[in-house]
């Protein structure tokens, strides 16, 4: 832990600041609330890592029509990658995630919309927009919210409705004939009654051409995302209700794998690559329907409020793809890129699928000494699953399809307080009681083809229970200094892959995790500058990890028997002068397998492997860093702006975010580990009438850096890449 003495040295001089900087009254830094423990809480009140992001950071990210993965490095230790592209974020928070990608996953990060958890990872794509701010809490999270949080929960809160007559539109067109509408209003409304509709429709052209001899799909990588959200806010005196509808239609391409990219004994992309040009036969489509509603209540009495959070959730998708990423195959006499062992064309539907959740909460009111909340929860989720392969092997004339139903319910049980023990310090803690049961049935239609691998049977069903709790204290240094320390637990319920034509279905024992936490949070410099610092290490007992295609070309749960973490995070805030804002950001995450007896099946593309051999068959991961976790996260922005004599602006914003290379696989090759990659963007406008109106210019992906950021490991070095150099220009208007 030796590399963390440096954070901490800069924290110790940042407390000293104060005392050697002049005393100036000039802007200060806006005080952060955040409600990462339920409540409305200053953030340097809150014995957590919680990181934020709005305002100028969040409009430059979201104008260029990026879906939620825009925020991957934006905040420390956090990633979210996608082999589904708009539809399926994985996120990542601490090296801790999950690389599965099937429609039954789950993820030990939890993703909350408005008070209501999105479980599904399709629903986790929702768009984000007309947002009052974003927040990453870091795990475990295991007492105050919904599910699965033991890496950390993300979470999303819309702007609610209000008397005020106001709201925004906003326009954005850039290259690849893309455009970005995007608006809010409040409904004049009497009485105590409110209503604000938020809308985003969001297009791409598609810019990649498709070269192949034969093909049923001539350009790709485009889409249309439109998303509206309806909320209507009662409020009395004693008691408030806030109704929320939302939609989601999204169609478009699924993400574009190519065949052959990556050079051999590297992880550098073939000589020649073009970004703009691809080489498959099959069709590459994708749609999602997604609606879903929640009733927010609220009771205040005299001494405690009654919260009553009521969700449904209904998702669509349908995505088909062609998976090995070229044309032909090695049996016909047409075929590449490079070689191709064999084809492959798939595509996933949810039919049927709903979820609806409970929460009951009580929350006690009052200054005193003594605060505490109690609550209950339940969740229940059913679907049926439809994947199809239409080059079945030996080829068929008819595709081959089966099906999955599933069905998941929880309930919970939960209570947290904190106690202010004297003026400087505060204790808390929580406890949680989970039961989690799952089902799961799949079935092979009659039709040609080949059948699933039965070896394990077709169905399965699981039922966990846990305890699981953290106890925190808070010590205030001053008045704008604190330190905290935390220890908490997680737990994620058993996992289920159902079995397929290559494989068979598997199960996951459930995982736990126990972490310890410290850190130290402040404002500093007349509040010129804020600091959040903190340290920790989290161990998993019986990690779930998803073993992907590889040498014997199936999908599989596994359970480590333990896994590490450590590291360190920073955020920092400065105004190191008037209407200049820097913010600089970062994290290390040292993440490490430890089994070492676990192992799993090489790559089946002729990749350079780097880990020791089984004797049975397989190769040793035990070391090995998690998926896609990247050691080093790091984010810079600033912002200057020049204030004209008439009260307009003009401004210049510019954003970089750096992460480490990434192992995409278990095991460990050249070819399929991610180089490091630095992108950044630059932004800059006018602002006029008070900040009624702006128009701005902007360019992401600056450097037009080109990698790989995944792979499939099926039968070549088939991998996808960023995006390309994206520019335009946004009009916003005020009202």
């Amino acid at each position: 832990m030796k590399q963390q003495q440096l954070p901490f040295a800069i924290a110790l001089a940042l407390a000293a600041w104060p005392a050697l900087a002049q005393q100036q009254d000039k802007s200060q830094l806006d005080t952060v609330t955040v409600t990462a423990q339920r409540r409305v809480e200053d953030i340097k009140d809150v014995p957590a890592a919680v990181s934020t992001i709005s305002g100028d950071a969040f409009d430059a990210l979201n104008a260029s029509g990026q879906d939620v993965r825009m925020l991957s490095g934006r905040l420390p230790s956090l990633n979210i990658e996608s082999s589904f592209g708009r539809a399926f974020p994985r996120f990542y928070i601490r090296g801790y995630g999950n690389t599965d990608f099937h429609l039954n996953a789950s993820q030990p990060v939890s993703l909350v919309y408005d008070d209501v958890v999105q479980e599904n990872p399709i629903l986790k794509g929702f768009p984000v927009f007309d947002v009052k701010a974003v927040e990453v809490i870091a795990g475990p999270q295991g007492t105050l919210f919904g599910r699965n949080t033991p890496a950390g929960v993300v979470k999303f809160d819309s702007v609610a409705p209000s008397q005020k007559q106001d709201g925004y539109v906003s326009v954005g067109v850039g290259n690849f004939n893309s455009y970005t509408l995007e608006g809010a209003a409040n409904v004049p409304m009497t009485g105590d009654w409110a209503v604000r509709i938020s809308a985003q429709d969001q297009h791409r052209g598609n810019w990649v051409t498709n070269t192949a001899p034969v093909t049923l799909t001539a350009k790709t990588e485009g889409y249309t995302d439109k998303a509206v959200r309806i909320q209507a806010l009662y409020k009395t005196t004693d008691f408030s209700a806030l109704f929320n509808i939302h939609h989601r239609d999204l169609e478009g391409s699924p993400r574009l794998f190519r065949a052959n990219i990556i050079k051999p004994g590297t992880n550098d992309l073939v000589d020649g690559f073009d970004p703009k040009t691809a080489y498959f036969d099959g069709m590459n489509t994708q749609k999602i329907t997604a609606t879903g509603g929640s009733a927010r209540l609220k009771w205040s009495l005299a001494t405690f409020d009654i919260y009553s959070i009521t969700g449904i959730e209904t998702v669509q998708p349908y995505s088909r793809g062609d998976v090995d990423g070229g044309y032909g195959n090695q049996f016909t006499p047409v075929s590449g890129p490079g070689f191709i062992p064999f084809s492959a064309e798939t595509s996933d539907a949810l039919h049927g699928h709903r979820q609806l959740t409970q929460e009951v909460r009580l929350e006690s009111k009052g200054e005193g000494a003594l605060k505490w909340q109690a609550g209950i929860f339940a969740f229940d989720e059913r679907y049926r699953w439809e994947t199809v392969d239409y080059q079945p092997f030996p080829p068929s004339p008819v595709p081959l399809s089966y099906d999955t139903n599933q069905s998941n319910r929880a309930y919970a049980l939960f209570g947290a307080l904190t106690f202010q023990v004297t003026n400087d310090l505060k204790l808390g803690g929580g406890l949680r009681y989970t039961e989690d049961k799952r089902s799961l049935n799949s079935y092979w239609p009659a039709v040609a083809g080949e059948a699933l691998n039965s070896a394990n049977g077709l169905s399965a069903s699981t039922k966990d229970s846990k305890w699981t709790w953290d106890a925190s204290a808070v010590y205030s240094i001053d008045k704008n200094t604190s330190v905290y320390a935390k220890v908490g637990t997680g737990f994620r319920a058993s996992a289920i892959l159902p079995a397929s034509t290559f494989g068979p279905m598997t199960l996951a024992t459930p995982e736990t995790l126990t972490s310890y936490e410290f850190g130290i949070k402040g404002d500093f410099w007349n509040r010129r500058a804020r600091l959040s610092a903190d340290v920790f290490s989290y161990d998993v007992k019986d990690l779930q990890l998803t073993e992907v295609g590889g040498g014997s070309n199936s999908n599989s749960v596994k359970s480590a028997k333990k896994a590490t973490g450590r590291g360190l995070e920073i955020n920092l805030d400065l105004l190191p002068i008037d209407n200049l804002m820097v913010h600089l950001s970062g994290s290390i995450n040292d993440t490490k397998i430890k089994d070492p007896s676990l192992t799993v099946g090489g790559c089946g593309n002729g990749c350079t492997m780097l880990n020791p051999a089984a004797a049975g068959g397989g190769f040793y991961v035990n070391g090995n860093r998690l998926p896609n976790a990247p050691k080093y996260v790091g984010n810079f922005n600033l912002r200057y702006g020049v204030p004209l004599a008439d009260g307009s602006e003009i401004y210049v914003y510019t954003d970089w975010t750096y992460r480490s290379s990434v192992q995409f696989t278990l095991y460990k090759s050249v070819e399929e580990t991610g180089k490091a990659l630095t992108e950044g963007g630059l932004r800059g406008g006018y602002i006029w009438h008070n900040g009624k109106y702006e128009v701005a210019a902007y360019v992401r992906n600056l450097t037009n850096k080109i990698v790989n950021t995944g792979e499939i490991d099926f039968n070549n070095l088939t991998g996808f890449i960023n995006d390309p150099r994206t520019y335009g220009l946004q009009f916003k208007a005020l009202f």
